[in-house]
């Protein structure tokens, strides 16, 4: 469970009207929550797209108040930097061959968003995808503002993940998997999309070992916000999934 934690100064607390405060203001490394910013507001539409051209991120338990976070470094997966391991590969070639399997994308974000509420996360008595917070990215993909990449198998969704789309800057969110590898295939696919649509780099928010396994790195805050203002400024794509994305991935990979 995310608590609010006490600090040596006072953490703002955004009232409707309110803009947030300069991400310089997060708590940093020696505070008993890094990057914290802020506290308050809403979670609508317009808070949420201010929140993310800024570097910040909600996060919260049911509960508390919402917290507004910008963390120092920010975790990032560029597109280079994406590792896939010769046991994924093996996965992904039984995956991009055999029938029944696919990609797909938005075909079902309600269903992503519950199950990646679902998941039982390391550290914390509960989820952080809090009914308000569903409602809200589900507002944010009915804008065509999130997006969902989701496991196919046999009629059957097994994993997914969601993300947060501005122009050509991508935040992820979240995952869940039903079967094995099913989100890191799914991980994948986003990759294979990115690499095909021109996007640099993905947003992970905070720093995980699995993450850092697949070439995620930390990145300064403020080259990151550099990077993603700028990717903002690009017109977003249509977010189909094509099955000949996946040699972006690895050469050997099916695209029938």
């Amino acid at each position: 469970m995310i608590s609010t934690p006490a600090s040596p100064r006072s953490l703002p607390c955004l009232g409707p009207l309110d803009p947030f405060p300069d991400v310089r203001e997060a708590w940093g490394s020696d505070s008993p929550a890094p990057g914290l910013l802020a506290s308050g507001g809403d979670l609508s539409r317009e808070r949420l797209v201010a929140a993310y051209s800024q570097g910040i991120f909600p996060w919260f338990s049911s509960g508390e108040p919402i917290l507004w976070w910008s963390t120092e470094p920010r975790m990032v997966l560029r597109m280079p930097d994406f590792k896939l391991h010769r046991s994924l590969l093996q996965t992904l070639k039984r995956f991009t061959t055999q029938s029944g399997c696919e990609i797909k994308f938005d075909h079902d974000f309600a269903s992503v968003i519950s199950a990646c509420a679902g998941v039982s996360r390391a550290r914390q008595g509960g989820t952080w995808i809090t009914p308000e917070m569903v409602q809200a990215y589900t507002d944010l993909h009915r804008a065509g503002l999130a997006h969902s990449v989701e496991t196919w198998i046999e009629g059957e969704m097994v994993g997914g993940l969601y993300c947060v789309a501005l122009g050509r800057a991508v935040f992820g969110e979240s995952m869940f998997s039903r079967a094995s590898d099913a989100s890191k295939i799914a991980l994948c696919a986003l990759v294979a999309f990115s690499r095909a649509q021109g996007i640099g780099l993905i947003d992970c928010q905070q720093q995980t070992a699995h993450l850092q396994s697949l070439g995620a790195k930390p990145l300064a805050r403020s080259e990151f916000l550099k990077e993603a203002q700028s990717a903002m400024q690009h017109q977003g794509t249509a977010w189909h999934f094509k099955p000949i994305y996946w040699q972006k991935i690895h050469p050997s990979l099916s695209s029938a």
